[in-house]
């Protein structure tokens, strides 16, 4: 994926968060080549696309300055996912040790409602 590509992606995902998840979503900005979202709760999601590496994504709940937790799915391989079904795929679920399977969907805008959901239900 070219940065245009990403960009654009980043673009259309920010559009999704912005109008469809306005009762959680305060604001959207480019972070260090990642889009970050910005939750009512005062915490952040970071959507990551890989430019080295094609395929290669982050969704990223961050709320350790909250609560201590994060949430996170993504496909970068980790050995302690590999006898998840889902692997490489897998959610770190309230800490970065709690990992399970998980499957958000294959399209970035598909993965981005379901996490938003999973997020919305969590709030």
């Amino acid at each position: 994926m070219s940065l245009r590509e990403l960009l654009k992606l980043y673009e259309e995902l920010s559009t999704i968060a912005l109008t469809e998840f306005a009762d959680i979503v305060e604001a959207t900005r480019m972070v260090e080549n990642k889009l970050r979202i910005f939750l009512v709760d005062g915490s952040y999601i970071d959507v990551w696309f890989s430019i080295r590496r094609p395929g290669v994504f982050a969704y990223h709940w961050e709320r350790r300055g909250l609560n201590g937790t994060i949430y996170r799915y993504d496909n970068v391989p980790d050995r302690r996912a590999r006898g998840l079904p889902t692997f490489p795929k897998h959610f770190h679920e309230g800490s970065e040790d709690n990992i399970v399977g998980r499957d958000f969907g294959e399209e970035p805008h598909d993965v981005l409602r379901n996490f938003l959901n999973y997020v919305r239900e969590k709030l």
